[in-house]
Parts: C-alpha cells; sequence; structure tokens
C-alpha cells in the first residue's frame, strides 16, 4: 500500500502538472464520478490545489467541489503530455482529468469520490484522520500528544498497531511501522502502558524525520531510512527477516500483528522486550500467528 510519502509526492506532481489550470477533458470509468459531472461537469472548472492528507490525495476544483482518492494496495495516478500513450491499459483506467497540454490519470484506484467542503468535513475516515505527518503545522510536539492521548485511551495497544492507526499518526504506513520503532528502539509489540515519555517523543521524531528526508526533491533511488547510498541497504528492518541486524548483528525477526495481520520486522537485541504488568517477560517471538486483539486500525 502506498505511505504518506507516495502520496505527498503524488499531490506535488499532480499540482505541478494541474494546479491553476482550467480543466479540458474529463473522462471516468465510475458510475459515481459521471453522475456528479452530468449534473455539475468538471470541463471548465480551475484545479485551484492539489495536496496530500495522510494516505488520500485530494484535488480541489472551482465551484466547491474536492476529488478524493485513496490508493490501497493497487491504485496509482500517472502524468501525460495530452496525447501521449498510457503505460497501462485502458482498461485499468478510472478516471482521466485533462489540462490543456498535461493530463493525470488515475488507475486501479479503488477509492474516488467527489465532495463538497461539508461532506468532506463529516467524512467517515479523513475527518477522523489524526495529525499529517508531512502537514505543514505538524510538529513533533503536536503528534507527540495525540500519541500520549492514545496510549491513556488504549494502553493495552501495541505500538506497531498505533504507528500504523491514522486515526493516531496520517501516513504512516506498513514501512514505516517497522522502520521508526527499530530507529527508536522500541520493540513493536510493546503495550503502549510501558513507553516513556521519551520514547513517545522519539517515536513521532523519527516518523517525522523519514517521511521528511523521503519526500525531498533530491531523494532518489527508492525509499530509504539507513542513508546508505546502496539500494540494498537502504532499511533497517523491513524486509529482513532472518537477515542479520546492520547495527548489532543479532537475527531480524517477523510477526504477524494486528486485525489486519500485516508483518511486523524488528531487531530482538537492538529493541528490547519491556512488558506490561502481567505480560510474560519472554519477548514474542517471530513466529507467523493469528492476528492480536486491539482496536480496529482505522486506514
Amino acid at each position: 500500500m502506498p505511505e504518506g510519502d507516495n502520496i505527498f509526492r503524488a499531490a506535488r506532481t499532480l499540482q505541478k502538472a494541474l494546479g491553476g489550470k482550467m480543466v479540458t477533458g474529463f473522462e471516468t470509468a465510475l458510475a459515481p464520478l459521471a453522475r456528479v459531472n452530468d449534473d455539475a461537469p468538471i470541463v471548465g472548472r480551475t484545479v485551484e490545489r492539489v495536496e496530500s492528507r495522510g494516505k488520500w490525495c485530494l484535488m480541489f476544483f472551482s465551484g466547491d467541489l474536492i476529488l478524493a482518492t485513496h490508493m490501497r494496495m493497487s491504485g496509482s495516478w500517472h502524468i501525460y503530455r495530452t496525447g501521449d500513450k498510457w503505460q497501462i491499459g485502458r482498461n485499468h483506467m478510472r478516471l482521466a482529468i485533462t489540462c490543456g497540454d498535461f493530463q493525470a490519470v488515475a488507475f486501479d484506484v479503488p477509492i474516488a469520490e467527489f465532495h463538497t467542503a461539508r461532506s468532506l468535513a463529516r467524512h467517515a475516515e479523513i475527518a477522523r484522520l489524526g495529525p499529517d505527518v508531512l502537514g505543514t503545522d505538524f510538529t513533533v510536539e503536536k503528534g507527540r500528544e495525540t500519541l500520549r492521548s492514545w496510549a491513556a485511551a488504549y494502553p493495552e495497544d501495541e505500538v506497531g498497531n498505533a504507528l500504523l492507526n491514522q486515526r493516531v499518526l496520517a501516513g504512516l504506513g506498513n514501512v514505516y511501522k517497522s522502520e521508526v520503532a527499530f530507529a527508536a528502539g522500541v520493540h513493536p509489540f510493546r503495550l503502549l502502558s510501558t513507553l516513556s515519555p521519551r520514547e513517545l517523543r522519539s517515536l513521532v521524531d523519527f516518523a517525522s524525520r523519514y517521511l521528511r528526508e523521503n519526500v525531498r526533491d533530491d531523494a532518489k533511488g527508492g525509499r530509504r531510512t539507513t542513508h546508505s547510498m546502496d539500494r540494498e541497504e537502504r532499511l533497517w528492518v523491513y524486509g529482513r527477516h532472518g537477515q542479520e541486524c546492520r547495527r548489532c548483528g543479532a537475527l531480524i525477526m517477523m510477526r504477524r500483528q494486528g486485525l489486519g495481520a500485516r508483518s511486523t520486522w524488528w531487531c530482538p537485541s537492538c529493541q528490547p522486550w519491556v512488558p506490561a504488568p502481567g505480560q510474560s517477560v519472554e519477548p514474542p517471538q517471530g513466529k507467523e500467528r493469528g492476528p492480536a486483539a486491539g482496536p480496529r486500525n482505522s486506514r
């Protein structure tokens, strides 16, 4: 699934190509969007701005119309010169927006909805998003306070689940969940109730640092958290089950976590286990297991 940095870059590219321009063509394979276009045509409107909000991409048109898209696992936005051949088959097209010389095409996007400002404010997911880690108004203190509040309300939630929950910090996905926990030295299966104020701040600090570093204009060669220029050494623990930790040499572990049974990676040495009262002093082992109990994650 694309994470907040992917969506931020997509929104930035869409803004550069379409921002401030009049729509000269609109096509969609989605009936709900077509009905809106029939009643209130998109052609002739201006693309006022495009921005990301967590894992959502929002395109604001003149006349109080907002296109909200979510990529889930399969979707993507592509930019073409108008008239150029698409790199993906037309049967994968969900909508295409043309503004003069440029055309933006959404392929395999599972969620695409038109909203007004009022309906967007009531959206079941968007309205409940936590602070956007890549938002212009985001601060580590704001993120730490949100995570602290969540920990107070759900002390038995696990760190990895909380980091992935968009109601806590918007924009983090499965890669950053594991990488941030590693960088902060926090075991991803620890209960939130075991975290110290310093650890809460460290988790948010690394979340902000990693996402911002990966959306810089000069960030190239794929997502990275290690600062290594070697493509094979870009990440600390994600996807490295059974391999040696780049810091200490211990073997990286992996276990399924949360209601979605998402894979979580960690180093058992660099991320020591801290049990809550009543918990086993033995840390979870790196085995395939069923979903753990806890609050449902909001995408």
